[in-house]
């Protein structure tokens, strides 16, 4: 009978307490069983209790791919702290609004990464920084290697009161945590972060039960087709994103299975990693199967262990679904959803895969599609802004009530979230992707927000309007390009020094490939910016361009 009234771990101390032997995870070529990775997070959770980290205090997971990700974010939530996990890449200019706006008190960071949290350590609620490397969990022959012949990146760390190092807290302190008991209905179980539309990032929170609920979705649409004990799963999706998430716990870690942590997705070692350790399940976006298929190495590498693949993060190319099962003879499934519900829609493995579906809602998650004006139904098979609701989903933004006015509707006394994508659906249930709103881009599988980046830019002394657009590329779904309205007495301003503005300010997917200077942006007649027609714009231009090739 499955539960949801229970914390997220207590499927993973399930897995540990059926499955000690097995491994767990696959880091750099070491392996962890079920029982270390269970002994380091229970040392890693009487470290955090005895540095002071306390039920509902809020802990920031700024690392790659590692076992160190997944140590610190059952280590928190088993003492009722909340996990915030963030990209890696950010900027100090990042990081210092979301650990002002998460309220996170505590920060764990490579040692790659300490000198932009010391940066901003100051102008922010962080009483301690937990500094790890990438090679913390390894043994020390590989450690000493891994540093003697420059392969490891670091960083220097400096000592401090409020600095302690990872490694030294999982040897100083005891696999013994202290017991805390919470309500899984009321307690978060993470804050992740998604694009504002104001400019801001915004936190989409869930509790236990929701994330269980979710999790259980996931297993479910797997019943029958993914084993127990007996598949390998290749990670490279990054583990701050939900979508990572919910596949590594759904189908890896509560069934007793193996993943593969991939901390830097590089196509030449994930193909080697799929052949040494017959991979059988893999997780991806669009452009990186792209990647694979173009990769003049490809045919180098034995893939034939694989048995179900998965894409997530933006719309599959038919033409990259058709390339790939004919390469492999092995189709690719679709996941669907957003960070603040999860995912919506998956495609059924027990069903070939439709192209173009983004499968079917997951059992949980009830769909509405409607005229975005009105909000009322849309005929069936006419396309319609999409709503989900959940008896488990949050009902709101992290300290963001205008955004969650925008974002969340009541509609018959129920919570519905807005998506701001269009879809439709056919007879069969099968949804449809056809469009997306136009405040957010898809690059290489990353949602970005264009708002964000329009906020950074006109942070800038010399600009007065900015506005980011989305232009269609097949390779990595849409190139962020950036038009600039400079005040009237700049001169001298180049799009290198505003593309240097930008990077130094933005994790480098969000920054624009492009940038044009303009004299004035289309607005509405309330002032309003009418995004929507520069970038239809950009599509004529791409047709025509493609018109005179022919």
């Amino acid at each position: 009978m499955v539960r949801y009234d229970e914390p997220l771990i207590a499927g993973l101390d399930r897995a540990c307490q059926q499955y000690p032997k097995n491994t767990a995870l696959i880091y750099l070529g070491e392996r962890y069983s079920y029982a270390t990775l269970r002994e380091l997070i229970d040392r890693f959770t009487t470290a955090l209790h005895a540095l002071g980290v306390r039920k509902d205090d809020k802990v920031m997971l700024y690392i790659p791919n590692c076992p160190q990700f997944i140590i610190a974010y059952f280590g928190a939530q088993r003492i009722g702290a909340i996990p915030v996990p963030i990209s890696p890449i950010y900027t100090p200019h990042e990081i210092r609004y979301l650990i002002n706006d998460s309220e996170a008190e505590t920060i764990v960071c490579l040692d790659t990464n300490l000198r932009y949290v010391q940066e901003v350590f100051d102008e922010t609620p962080l009483k301690r920084v937990i500094v790890t490397t990438y090679v913390d969990t390894l043994p020390f022959y590989k450690r000493a290697l891994g540093f003697l012949f420059d392969k490891v990146p670091s960083g220097a760390i400096k000592k401090g009161e409020n600095i302690h190092r990872f490694r030294k807290l999982i040897r100083q302190y005891p696999p013994t945590p202290p017991r805390v008991d919470f309500n899984p209905d009321e307690q978060l179980c993470y804050i992740l972060y998604t694009g504002g539309t104001t400019g801001f990032p915004k936190g989409c929170y869930l509790t236990h039960t929701g994330m269980v609920s979710f999790v259980s979705d996931i297993k479910q649409v797997g019943e029958g087709f993914v084993s127990e004990a007996g598949e390998v799963l290749i990670m490279v999706a990054p583990l701050f994103h939900q979508m990572a998430q919910g596949v590594l716990l759904g189908m890896v870690l509560t069934m007793g299975n193996t993943a593969i942590l991939m901390p830097i997705p590089q196509v030449d070692p994930i193909l080697k990693a799929i052949e040494r350790y017959k991979v059988t399940l893999f997780l991806g976006a669009p452009t990186l199967y792209r990647m694979i298929l173009e990769n003049d190495r490809l045919d180098l590498f034995d893939l034939s262990s694989l048995k179900y693949c998965w894409s997530g993060g933006d719309v599959l190319p038919i033409e990259v679904f058709k390339r790939w099962q004919a390469k492999f003879h092995v189709p690719i499934y679709q996941v669907y959803g957003a960070t603040e519900v999860g995912f919506v829609a998956m495609s059924r493995l027990g069903e070939e895969p439709v192209p173009g579906s983004v499968g079917k809602p997951l059992p949980s998650r009830e769909i509405r599609i409607v005229d975005p004006d009105t909000l009322s139904p849309q005929p069936p098979g006419t396309p319609g802004e999409l709503l989900v609701t959940s008896e488990y989903l949050s009902d709101g933004y992290w300290k963001k009530p205008e955004e969650t006015a925008k974002a969340y509707v009541n509609l018959e006394g129920r919570t519905w979230y807005r998506m701001n994508d269009f879809v439709k659906a056919d007879r069969d249930g099968q949804l449809y992707y056809v469009d997306r709103g136009a405040d957010i881009i898809k690059y290489k599988g990353y949602r970005v927000s264009c708002s964000e980046i329009e906020a950074v830019l006109q942070d800038h002394p010399a600009v007065i309007g900015a506005c980011v657009v989305g232009v269609p590329d097949s390779r990595v779904g849409e190139r962020i390009k950036g038009i600039v309205v400079l005040k009237e007495d700049v001169r001298g301003i180049s799009g290198s020094d505003l593309l240097k503005w930008c990077r130094d300010r933005l994790a480098p997917y969000k920054v624009p490939q492009y940038i044009e200077f303009r004299d004035m942006l289309p607005k509405s007649k309330v002032g309003k910016l009418l995004r929507r027609e520069i970038r239809d714009e950009e599509r004529r231009k791409i047709g025509k361009k493609k018109k005179l090739k022919v």
